[in-house]
């Protein structure tokens, strides 16, 4: 099988498995050595390592020998037979091993150990001296006709540190900037005080960004290409004097490989054919921050307004009020300062019908009793008979029923056998356009998108989210996707209220 470019990393396997408390522990002591330019360790010594923390109290010589053997297998550690201390056959039959840390673990290290000293923000900053010291290496590059291979290898690497840099410290910086922390903290009072300081760090960036990087690119356009590849074939030269087994048969072409990181530079800050510069990114990002920093200032300035004395702006007010010629222009100027004085609230707990499809106008008046409000107030109560509200109820229940079997009867008179599609609907009352919403709704719920209505029919609603209708009534219009009905048994069955 094939692997493909990006194959499974087994060098990663020691991060995240149930013992990696233990495997992390054996090879940052490995990595710590490898630092110390000591790269072989025996396993006695990193036993005798192991057993200083009080964690690894019942951490034995068995268990160590079999997490060294995960360790190998899984590309960390490389084993290395030790024969040149051996005494007995007995020693060379054991196979007594030195480990070595692979690159790969030495890397995953290196990267760890930088997670533990940062915090769990975002670092970065804006340095204006990044640019500056970029267009003075650009300009090195430019008077490098006589420079060895060694000098111009000198000036790429300047180059290359400068630039990422550049694109590393500005990208984090503003990640930082969108962070939920500085959000909760530029919202605060706090800032307030240091809103100066920080609108002069942006105002003093983007002024060295847009003076710096215009020199910079007015460089990288002027600058020929041909002097340009010459240089960069003198940092290929000075890479190929040093020597390295694995670059035996190379015959990469280094040179383009140079010209290609040349150009990605050059795109950060004039753009390329794919899309605009980076830099004018960067521009527009401060930019940004600036507004945004100015909005939040605002806010807080407005905040802090309405816990400001209001005296001078009442004592405005009152004169204002004293030098009108009338007392119509008063009303007029009170009517806008106050607003209207007279208006009054009224609420009556009378509940006059239990129809939630009911609109306001069409209730009947409510009466509503004051009742006064001083201590020595009571309610006169009597004993009165028990009531009768039977005639009453057996009225309601019948205008109830007798209402039901109507909309039943105009119901019907819109069905196509047992189909009821409201795309062929004319125009119809509003209580059938709530009643019909109102079984869409409740079939919506459903997965089955069946309902059983208040006539005891079982409905299933079937909903063309391709096409749009006009769903029409006497009360209006509106737009919804087209729904058919399909009644179940209608044709055989037929209800009638008693």
């Amino acid at each position: 099988m094939i692997e493909g470019p990006f194959k499974r990393v087994t060098e990663a396997t020691y991060l995240a498995t149930e013992k990696s408390d233990k495997y992390r522990a054996i090879l940052r002591h490995f990595y710590i050595q490898h630092e110390r330019l000591k790269e072989f360790l025996m396993p006695e010594e990193v036993f005798l390592h192991l057993k200083e923390s009080p964690y690894f109290d019942r951490y034995d010589m068995e268990e160590l020998h079999s997490d060294l053997a995960s360790l190998v297998k899984w590309g960390n550690l490389r084993a290395q037979q030790e024969s040149g201390k051996v005494k007995t056959i007995e020693e060379f039959k054991k196979k007594r091993f030195r480990y070595q840390i692979t690159p790969y673990t030495v890397e995953f290290e290196r990267m760890l150990i930088q997670f533990e000293h940062q915090s769990e923000q975002f670092g970065g900053s804006l340095e204006k001296t990044h640019f500056e010291r970029m267009y003075q290496t650009l300009q090195g590059i430019k008077q490098s006709a006589g420079e060895s291979a060694e000098g111009c290898a000198q000036l790429w690497d300047d180059l290359l540190t400068y630039f990422k840099k550049i694109t590393q410290n500005t990208s984090d910086y503003f990640a930082y900037l969108r962070s939920e922390d500085a959000s909760e903290q530029m919202k605060s009072e706090a800032f307030f005080l240091y809103k100066d300081q920080f609108t002069r760090y942006l105002r003093d960036f983007i002024i060295n960004l847009q003076r710096t990087a215009a020199s910079i690119q007015d460089m990288m356009i002027t600058m020929p290409r041909e002097d340009m590849r010459r240089f960069l074939q003198q940092v290929a030269r000075h890479e190929q004097n040093v020597f390295r087994f694995d670059r035996i048969g190379d015959e990469r072409d280094h040179v383009h490989e140079l010209e290609a990181t040349w150009f990605n530079i050059k795109a950060w800050f004039i753009g390329d054919d794919a899309g605009g510069s980076q830099y004018e990114n960067v521009l527009e990002q401060t930019n940004e921050a600036i507004r945004r920093m100015t909005r939040i200032i605002q806010r807080l300035g407005e905040r802090s307004l309405l816990h400001r004395s209001r005296k001078e702006d009442y004592l405005h007010l009152a004169e204002w009020f004293s030098n009108l010629p009338t007392i119509e222009e008063a009303h007029k100027l009170s009517s806008i300062v106050f607003g209207l004085s007279h208006t009054k609230h009224l609420y009556a707990d009378h509940i006059p019908t239990d129809d939630i499809y009911t609109d306001v106008w069409e209730e009947t008046p409510m009466a509503h009793e004051r009742i006064p409000r001083i201590r020595s107030y009571r309610e006169k109560t009597r004993a009165n008979a028990v009531e009768s509200h039977n005639e009453q109820k057996e009225k309601t229940r019948t205008d109830y029923l007798t209402r039901r079997i109507y909309e039943r009867k105009v119901i019907e008179q819109y069905l196509t056998g047992n189909t009821l599609e409201l795309e062929q609907l004319p125009i119809i009352e509003p209580f059938v356009r709530k009643l019909l919403l109102s079984w869409i709704g409740k079939a919506m719920a459903k997965a089955d998108r069946t309902i059983k209505t208040e006539y005891g029919d079982e409905v299933k609603v079937e909903l063309d989210r391709t096409r749009t209708i006009v769903l029409q009534a006497q009360d209006g219009q509106m737009e919804m996707p087209a729904v058919t009905l399909r009644f179940k048994g209608k044709e055989n069955d037929n209800h009638e209220y008693a």
